[in-house]
């Protein structure tokens, strides 16, 4: 299934994430355990990335998708060609 960004942002909207945007991380980053002050909903487009929540990791690959919660621990590496996905944000913290 290939959907434009346009597409993604209007589903996304529709399903209460009022903020959406392409995220590009550049090759080889690693963005060790943090968290985010907001609900996360992405659709990686580009690359590749491996996502570890818990313990567990997941690779992710063009088409897949992927949701955090608020205050979630985490962390992200990228691939060897860096990645871009398409993510809603809600309820961010002040």
């Amino acid at each position: 299934m290939h959907i434009s960004f346009a597409e993604f942002e209007a589903a996304t909207q529709a399903q209460g994430y009022p903020e959406v945007l392409a995220r590009e991380w550049l090759a080889n980053t690693v963005a060790g355990e943090h968290s985010h002050p907001f609900d996360a909903s992405a659709l990686l487009v580009q690359g590749e990335m491996w996502l570890t929540v818990d313990g567990k990791t997941q690779h992710l690959l063009p088409g897949d998708r992927f949701a955090l919660l608020r205050d979630t621990l985490h962390d992200e590496r990228y691939g060897p060609e860096g990645a871009t996905y398409w993510v809603g944000r809600r309820g961010a913290s002040a």
